[in-house]
């Protein structure tokens, strides 16, 4: 049976949310049946979250209505929403990592045994049971903090389950996910789909909408554009909704690197246990160098040893000829290399400090004049990089954390351009950023190295690899199994290379 056939578990009709001025939401329709899986796509600030928070109870809607199960709900907050069956799974996991799995899983709903010892066996017991439910091997007496990100959302995914939910709202569920554990992720909600449950699903990945939807909600700037089933549609139908303009993601022709560029950065059998075995590289001034390659084939270990996050056993590196002694992130950032983590959360910036302070994290001592910190002169530094960068913001006061996932992208690359770092090693820099805000960024990595900058980028979507790079290295399993100029480069060749053992 076609889900099409299924009931309307869910419907919410012309909902209007407004903040002071700003209008974020402006009368969107979206209605979910049981056992569908039904896409929610848009461009970052569209709208989606802003959509799914009225949903369960974090705001009120201005306007509009929400009806589930034929009868019409107003949540005041998400407890409510929960208790009724509707869950969102985020994308910044809401764990408690001191936590065992189990106590995560139920906390606040525990057995208590007389008048007050936690039963923690039954919390066991019933997680295992869980666990077996979703065919995974995870121990339930584990320290959450212990376990891989992938992991942690599948102890999210089973705690929704335990809640009896009917609807799951999946928010970005793949962006920090492995190949293993995304296919995992959809033989579970295949799983749910066919108990009859809904699933909202959150994604930019076009491969996986086509993979795992039923049909396909877009919003742009708050407002609803259209619904359509996703066996009718196509990719580019489906961009051109989100963007209301079709951007076409055309392969870089050519090198745009100097024939006579000089080598900033030279690898010379970089060694790390299993993880980079004898890689050798060399980065040009100006040049965007291409790491490309599949899950654990060792290419963010690579930028971690070059930034002195991680110890290299053996190898040596060379800045503008010299070898350079590199032992802590601190002697990278000295040496003129910026980093920017694919885990922008929790590495790239303080997301509970301004912009601002974001902007002069590393490089504070600047900005103090008499023991004292100058806060004007760092507001003014950071004003020029928010101009230069168009980070979308009122202000440089503004806390990252309200800024959308592009926008702190601009952040973390202010930080380091105020460091003014010459290497720029980019880590998935479009990870979780929607299409309109990845052109930005491209545009800004194609302006920095114009003015001299030099850039490695890691990525694992091969249009943007070949969208960006002058020159691509490709890694197999800590390997490096070949290099490409762009002007040979192509997604077979490249795939080819990257699974080359």
């Amino acid at each position: 049976v076609s889900s099409m056939d299924h009931p309307v578990i869910l419907e919410m009709k012309g909902i209007v949310k407004s903040f002071g001025p700003v209008r974020a939401l402006k009368g969107v329709n979206f209605d979910l049946r049981a056992g569908e899986v039904h896409a929610l796509m848009g461009e970052n600030g569209a709208g989606k979250s802003t959509l799914m928070k009225v949903l369960t109870g974090i705001y009120g809607a201005n306007e509009g209505t929400i009806h589930y199960n034929q009868e019409e709900v107003v949540y005041s907050k998400p407890k409510e929403a929960m208790d009724a069956g509707i869950v969102i799974v985020h994308q910044e996991l809401n764990m408690m990592n001191h936590l065992t799995v189990a106590q995560n899983i139920f906390i606040g709903r525990e057995e208590v045994q007389g008048s007050f010892f936690i039963n923690d066996a039954s919390s066991i017991k019933k997680a295992k049971e869980l666990f077996s439910l979703l065919k995974l091997d995870i121990n339930p007496t584990e320290k959450v903090g212990n376990l891989t990100v992938g992991k942690q959302q599948m102890v999210e995914i089973a705690k929704a389950l335990s809640m009896d939910a009917k609807v799951i709202v999946f928010d970005e569920p793949t962006a920090a996910l492995t190949e293993s554990e995304i296919n995992e992720l959809f033989v579970i909600i295949d799983d749910l789909r066919a108990k009859g449950v809904g699933i909202i699903y959150i994604s930019h990945r076009m491969d996986e909408i086509a993979r795992i939807t039923d049909r396909v909600t877009v919003m742009r700037d708050g407002e609803y554009v259209g619904t359509v089933n996703t066996k009718d549609t196509t990719k580019d139908e489906i961009i051109s909704m989100m963007v209301g303009r079709t951007i076409y993601e055309d392969p870089k022709a050519a090198s745009t690197v100097a024939e006579d560029a000089p080598v900033v950065l030279e690898v010379k059998n970089l060694c790390a246990g299993t993880a980079v075995k004898d890689v050798s590289f060399k980065l040009h001034k100006g040049e965007i160098l291409g790491f490309s390659g599949l899950m654990g084939a060792g290419r963010t270990e690579v930028a971690r040893l070059l930034f002195g996050a991680d110890k290299k056993e053996s190898g040596s590196i060379f800045i503008n000829g010299k070898e350079v002694s590199i032992n802590s992130p601190q002697d990278a950032i000295r040496e003129g290399i910026g980093y920017l983590s694919e885990d922008r959360k929790r590495f790239g910036c303080i997301v509970d400090m301004t912009i601002a302070n974001n902007t002069v994290i590393t490089n504070l001592d600047k900005y103090i004049k008499a023991g004292l910190i100058d806060d004007g002169a760092i507001v003014k530094a950071s004003d020029q990089f928010v101009q230069s960068l168009h980070t979308k913001t009122p202000s440089s006061k503004q806390l990252v954390r309200n800024l959308s996932g592009g926008n702190q992208q601009k952040v973390v690359i202010a930080k380091w351009l105020e460091q003014n770092s010459d290497i720029l090693i980019f880590d998935e820099p479009t990870r979780g950023i929607d299409v309109g805000a990845k052109s930005e960024i491209y545009t800004l990595m194609n302006d920095l190295v114009a003015q001299g900058k030099s850039i490695i980028m890691i990525s694992s979507e091969l249009t943007e690899i070949l969208r960006m790079s002058d020159r691509i290295v490709v890694m197999c399993e800590g390997r490096k199994t070949g290099e490409l100029d762009i002007s040979q480069a192509t997604q077979e060749r490249i795939l080819a290379l990257a699974t080359d053992r």
